[in-house]
């Protein structure tokens, strides 16, 4: 989450992220959810991929726009409608 160029700044990005975990385009094995959440250390916000142990997978830092306005993408997922 360090590197600035993998923050994710804008809804479209979060969703193409999101669309990438559910469709396994990261060879992520074993996911069980995602989340957002803030940190402790700094007060950056990140969405978390999480395994069916509630270990984190893998985690990439979103500004605070996509914080304030992404939860309900990251909540009901981001699957193609019918």
């Amino acid at each position: 989450m360090s590197n600035e160029h993998d923050i994710i700044d804008n809804l479209t990005d979060l969703e193409t992220f999101l669309v990438m975990v559910e469709s396994g385009g990261l060879g992520l094995k074993g996911v069980s959810g995602v989340g957002m959440a803030t940190s402790n250390k700094d007060g950056s916000h990140f969405v978390a991929v999480f395994d069916d142990k509630q270990q984190l997978l893998l985690a990439r830092g979103i500004t605070t726009e996509v914080f304030e306005n992404g939860k309900d993408m990251v909540r009901n997922g981001v699957g193609r409608k019918h």
